[in-house]
This record gives structure tokens, C-alpha cells and sequence, in this order.
């Protein structure tokens, strides 16, 4: 097949899944466009401008099938040129901006979510990377719904759930093969590895941390989340407090090195207070770590309940736990494992003209 992958905002676990894709079936002849992730609401209504102007001609041309992220502006694309109109499409919900957390300092706007509602609609097939982004994704639409003046009704949810399915962002196949360090003689190593922004509970973290600090001294922290201008001002206070505990503060060089910190701690602790899927701690289970996370969210699809705490304390004894815990076998999440639904969804899609 001859396929058009578009991703609007090819930020780190879009990139992942656009790559893996190109990557799990080169038996296709793909024609993949991105924009960098930068700009959110520029890019979300404006892919379709830059597209149009730096790849009019890969727009132009014939297509067997047309997979894009629910960023992309995909029913404004297929309007601007007629020729992808008619062309199967398969939209991939990393997340959706109907459930999205706001920061508090963003401008509060619908149109974010009217593409995400206009690309579902133009999908013949949709797929979710969990099943909580797509019940959160209607509960929200159903919400939506009952906000609107006329002219819509819950037959707008039922349309898009029939076309719906639940596919993971799969776990590239060498991470399940990475080598784990022997960590036997370590203190209690935890890995937080999470993006340092509002929606990663960074003030959980350190109520976590200074409640475990309480219980014992004997521990190490390894944090390898992305940085960005502004953090939340709890990071700040915890980088002072536990500057003794710090084996590791900084965004890791590349791949590898990240793998390798992952594989050296006994735990990873999520925080996060919202969450799509959690690449984040299924890697670090991959790698060995006892996961250490919140019952919400997705990590009930994800992880046992054995692994996820209620309140500060329970997630304090799951950490001090975590050398002695079971490791959680995420091998049904690598490409090699997903690689034939993939399949199985493409060919379907492609085949329904």
C-alpha cells in the first residue's frame, strides 16, 4: 500500500509510534509528514497551511490509505484537496483535548477539541491508545454535547464509538531485550521520569519524598524528566531538599543512556494526575522497576492493583517495597507482540472502499 502518515505535533510518543510504524512494516511505500512540537494551537488549525505550502505535491498525489494523529487537521486537509477526500483514513488518538488538563495560563478554547471531534468524524476507523482516553474522549463529547444550543445529540458519541478500537502505543522490541544493571547492593534507587510540568503532580512527589524521608534516609532519586523554561515551583523546592539523594537530575543524552538509568533503579514512582497511557512507567517496568502508581487515570489497564496506591503513605510502602517486588511482564505491549493488529487495522481500513 501506498500511505500518507500524518502527525501535526510529532512530540516524543508520536514520533515513537510514526516511527515504529514506518519502522514495523517498511513493506509499504510511505509518505510521512511532521511538524516539530512547538506552537500547540498554531499547529493544531494550522498544519493545513504549512503542508500546503512546503508539501503541496506529497498532498497531491494518490493514496491507498491516510493515517494521521488526531492533532492533524485532517477534515480541513482532505477539504484543501480533494484527491485525500475520498481516501480511507485512520485517525490515532495519542490523547484528546476534550479531557486535557488546562494549566491555568492557557487560553480557554474549544477549537482544540472541535479538531479532535472533526477528524473522528471524518475517520473510517479510530483508534485509542487506551481505553480510558477513549471513555474520557465521549464522556467529555457527551458533556460537549449538552453545552451545544441545537442540531446535536448523543448520536454524535454512538457513530464514533462503532468505529473505535483500543491499541496501545506499542514498547520498541530491543527495550524488553536492554540489559538490566545488578542492583542488589544499591540504597533504594527510585526513578521519576516524567515531563517536569502542572499535570505531573510534582507536588505529590515531594509530599511522596519527604513522607518517605520520614521513614528513612536510605535512598536514591534518578530524575530523567524533560525539562522546560518554567517548572512547577515544588520542583525547585525538591531539587534543594533532596540534593543528597540526587544520583541523577538531568534530562538524559539520548536513548540508551535513559534505558540504562531506568534499568539501574528498583522503582518508578508516577505522580502524574493526568495520563493517556504512561510510556513513561511501561518503559520502566520493561526495564525491571517495580512500578509505583496512582489507582487512576490509565494505570488500571496497565498494572496491578499490588502496584498502585490510593493515598501518600500506601504509595511510600509500595516504594520501600519495590526490591523485593515481582517484575511486571509488559512484552504483550512491544511491536513484536502488537505488530499484527497494526496490521490487521491497516489492511481493514484500506479495504473498506
Amino acid at each position: 500500500m501506498k500511505i500518507l502518515l500524518l502527525s501535526a505535533y510529532d512530540v516524543d510518543s508520536h514520533k515513537r509510534w510514526r516511527q515504529g510504524l514506518l519502522n514495523a512494516f517498511p513493506e509499504h511505500d510511505w509518505v510521512s509528514l511532521s511538524l516539530p512540537p512547538r506552537f500547540f494551537r498554531w499547529r493544531i488549525r494550522g498544519a493545513p497551511i504549512s503542508w500546503s505550502l512546503y508539501e503541496d505535491e506529497a498532498l497531491r498525489g494518490a493514496y491507498d490509505l491516510i493515517v494521521a494523529t488526531s492533532m492533524a487537521d485532517v477534515a480541513t486537509l482532505r477539504g484543501l484537496y480533494p484527491n485525500l477526500a475520498a481516501t480511507p483514513l485512520l485517525v490515532y488518538f495519542h490523547e484528546n483535548q476534550l479531557a486535557y488538563p488546562c494549566s491555568g495560563e492557557q487560553h480557554d478554547s474549544i477549537d482544540p477539541a472541535m479538531v479532535n471531534i472533526y477528524a473522528a468524524l471524518a475517520a473510517d476507523r479510530v483508534l485509542f491508545n487506551t481505553t480510558f482516553n477513549l471513555e474520557s474522549f465521549l464522556a467529555g463529547l457527551e458533556s460537549l454535547i449538552a453545552r451545544l444550543p441545537d442540531a446535536v445529540d448523543a448520536e454524535l458519541c454512538r457513530r464514533i464509538r462503532d468505529k473505535s478500537q483500543v491499541i496501545p502505543v506499542p514498547l520498541e522490541d530491543e527495550l524488553l531485550r536492554f540489559p538490566r544493571e545488578e542492583n542488589g547492593d544499591q540504597p533504594l534507587t527510585i526513578a521519576w521520569n516524567h515531563r517536569v510540568e502542572y499535570d505531573k503532580g510534582v507536588d505529590d512527589l515531594l509530599m511522596i519524598l519527604r513522607r518517605l524521608r520520614a521513614r528513612t534516609h536510605d535512598f536514591q532519586l534518578v530524575l530523567l524528566g524533560r525539562r522546560f523554561r518554567q517548572a512547577p515551583p515544588a520542583w525547585s523546592h525538591l531539587q534543594e531538599e533532596f540534593t543528597a539523594h540526587l544520583l541523577f537530575d538531568d534530562f538524559a543524552e539520548s536513548r540508551e543512556a535513559y534505558w540504562r538509568w531506568l534499568s539501574r533503579a528498583h522503582a518508578a514512582l508516577s505522580t502524574a494526575q493526568h495520563e493517556f497511557q504512561g510510556l513513561a512507567m511501561m518503559e520502566a517496568a520493561a526495564l525491571g522497576c517495580a512500578p509505583v502508581t496512582p489507582d487512576r487515570l490509565s494505570y488500571p489497564e496497565l498494572f496491578p492493583q499490588s502496584r498502585r496506591y490510593q493515598d501518600i503513605d500506601e504509595a511510600v510502602d509500595l516504594l520501600l517495597d519495590a526490591p523485593s517486588a515481582s517484575p511486571c511482564d509488559m512484552s504483550e505491549y512491544a511491536w513484536g507482540a502488537l505488530r499484527g493488529v497494526y496490521a490487521d487495522v491497516l489492511s481493514k481500513t484500506a479495504d473498506r472502499r
